[in-house]
Order: structure tokens, then C-alpha cells, then sequence
């Protein structure tokens, strides 16, 4: 049976690949992004979108509540949303933190006020980030244990964006999942992250900047594994008024140095680099115990490092010159 999405952000890394797999099961799909985070990558994302019956596309921020009321005036079949309009990046979140809470705090309440009129509303997903756990988490990050300080303002907000969408369950019955996504990579994700500048870096011949820090580690998840998990938890919906957060992650921290020589297997290419101090808002190690998950869904990330780089660099490599670069 067809159902109606709506997803925010869905220009972004994650969004466009969401509405991609479900505009290929048949669903219509709602779209709304400001395309302002990566606007080098909006158009190739939104070029496999654009064109298919069952997409239909609004360039607005998440805090246009006009915006927001009209789209749902036009589409009150609205079944499910998937918000994952943010403002991301850690370190930039120290130099920008107003921004932050508009575009992270301020847009998921205009989201939520917003979805009080939907009357077809089976579930709310959001997008959090394991950066919640913060420096002082066990590992691995378990969602049954009480979340402790952040490390970063970004991180801060992705925990309001958590106390929030209990509130709201409290108050409103909206069923509600929270998404804590662990280190996302893939074809075209976000130019910010290292897999791109490490990527960039060794292509080009240039210095990459790796962290001084012993034990430096990532749960990097592809993003075809994130994808899957997520249309799973679509179709299994928490019961009305609701609130439950779930880790999305591989399962298996790793080196970030494992993450260069997957790059330079793959590049053909040896890295050049140089060490440089932690920023005290950069975690140590993260990792995932995705248990919770695995008991709501049949899910078990298929993507190793070595074959998720593979798989990007191959996608890098015919996109580079569209990027211009080098």
C-alpha cells in the first residue's frame, strides 16, 4: 500500500538517500530542504529525485511555519516524518552556537507544532547524534544509560532535540524515534567530514590533518546499512505517545588511521600526514551497542570499512571534476 512521507533535509546525505529507496517501493514523497548546509551537493542530490510521479519538492527552512502549515494543508496524508534538517558539524558549532539553536532547536519545534495537524500521523523520526553520549559515556554507548555532559554545543542541541520529542510524546501522544546516528559516510555525504578531506588530501598529494590522540576511533557506518535500519523502524512504529532513541552504528569502532589506508588501498595513494592537537569539542573513540535496535528490527549492518571506502571512492573519483577539487 502507498503511503505519504515527508522528510526534512531531504537534499541532505541521508534524506536524499532515504527518498530515493522509498520513491522506489512506491511511496509519494514530501521534500523540504533550505539547501543551504552543502549547496555544492544539493543539485546532484535532488537530480535522482526530481522528475519521479511521487516526489514533490519545497525549498524552505524547517522554521518557515507557513511553509510548513501549507505543506500540510496540501498533503493531510501525511503517515510518516522523518526530520533531518540540522545544522551540523561539531567544531563549527563553537564558533556559530546561535545558529545552532535556531536551525537545531527552534526548527524541530516549528516541525512538531506543525505535525499537531496531521491527523493521519502514525510516527516522528529525528535525527540525534552518538556526539550526545559525550567524553565521559562507557563504552560501548548504550541508550540505557543516563546521558552525562556534552562535549560540544552541536551535541547539546541533538540532547534538547531528545528532551523535546519526550515532551511533545508527553504532551501531544506523537510516536516518536529518535535516530543517534554514528559516524555516516558514503557517496554523497557531507564534504566536512574526513572521509572527503582525507580523501581529497591524498588524491591531490596534499598534507591531511590527523588528531594527536592514542586510540583515536571511529563506528563508522555506510550509509546503505543507515538506510536500512530506517525503513525498518518506519515500519515498526512505537506505540502512541512514545519516546525511544536508538543507536545506528556498524558495532565496531576503528582506527581512524584504518580509515586512511582504506583510502590509500582504494586511491592507490599514500597519505602525507601531520599531526595536529584534539579539539577538547572531538570525542576519543565512539561505538555503538546497537542492541536496542536489533531487538525492534531485523537489522545487521552489511558494510565493512574496507568495502564502504571502496564503494566511495569509486563514486569520488567519477565525481571530482563536478566538484572541482583539486
Amino acid at each position: 500500500m502507498s503511503r505519504t512521507v515527508f522528510i526534512t533535509g531531504v537534499a541532505g546525505f541521508i534524506g536524499s538517500h532515504v527518498a530515493r529507496v522509498l520513491l522506489a517501493r512506491g511511496w509519494r514523497v514530501i521534500g523540504l530542504d533550505s539547501e543551504q548546509s552543502t549547496p555544492a551537493m544539493a543539485p546532484l542530490r535532488l537530480a535522482a529525485l526530481h522528475g519521479q510521479s511521487g516526489f514533490h519538492y519545497v525549498r524552505a527552512n524547517v522554521r518557515d511555519q507557513a511553509a510548513l502549515a501549507g505543506l500540510f494543508a496540501q498533503y493531510p496524508d501525511i503517515d510518516t516524518v522523518l526530520h533531518l534538517a540540522a545544522r551540523a558539524g561539531v567544531r563549527q558549532s563553537r564558533l556559530k552556537p546561535h545558529a545552532y539553536i535556531e536551525d537545531n532547536i527552534a526548527g524541530q519545534v516549528s516541525l512538531l507544532e506543525a505535525c499537531r495537524t496531521l491527523s493521519r500521523l502514525r510516527q516522528i523520526l529525528y535525527a540525534s547524534s552518538s556526539a550526545v553520549y559525550g567524553p565521559s559515556a562507557a563504552l560501548p554507548f548504550s541508550e540505557s544509560v543516563p546521558v552525562g555532559a556534552q562535549a560540544s554545543f552541536y551535541a547539546t542541541t541533538k540532547r534538547m532535540n531528545e528532551l523535546t520529542a519526550q515532551t511533545y510524546s508527553h504532551l501531544y501522544g506523537f510516536a516518536q524515534t529518535g535516530l543517534r546516528f554514528f559516524t555516516v559516510y558514503g557517496p554523497m555525504g557531507r564534504p566536512d567530514m574526513a572521509c572527503y578531506g582525507f580523501a581529497r588530501a591524498i588524491q591531490a598529494g596534499h598534507p591531511l590533518t590527523l588528531w594527536d590522540a592514542e586510540g583515536l576511533a571511529r563506528d563508522f557506518t555506510y550509509i546503505d546499512d543507515v538506510v536500512e535500519a530506517i525503513l525498518h523502524l518506519m515500519d515498526a512504529p512505537p506505540r502512541a505517545g512514545e519516546s525511544r532513541l536508538f543507536n545506528v552504528g556498524y558495532g565496531q569502532p576503528r582506527l581512524v588511521r584504518d580509515l586512511i589506508r582504506c583510502l590509500e588501498t582504494s586511491l592507490e595513494r599514500q597519505a602525507i600526514i601531520q599531526k595536529a592537537p584534539r579539539p577538547a569539542e572531538d570525542m576519543l573513540e565512539t561505538w555503538a551497542d546497537t542492541t536496542a535496535l536489533k531487538a525492534v528490527i531485523p537489522w545487521e549492518p552489511q558494510v565493512s570499512l574496507e568495502e564502504g571506502i571502496s564503494r566511495f571512492v569509486a563514486w569520488f573519483c567519477g565525481n571530482s571534476e563536478y566538484f572541482n577539487f583539486f
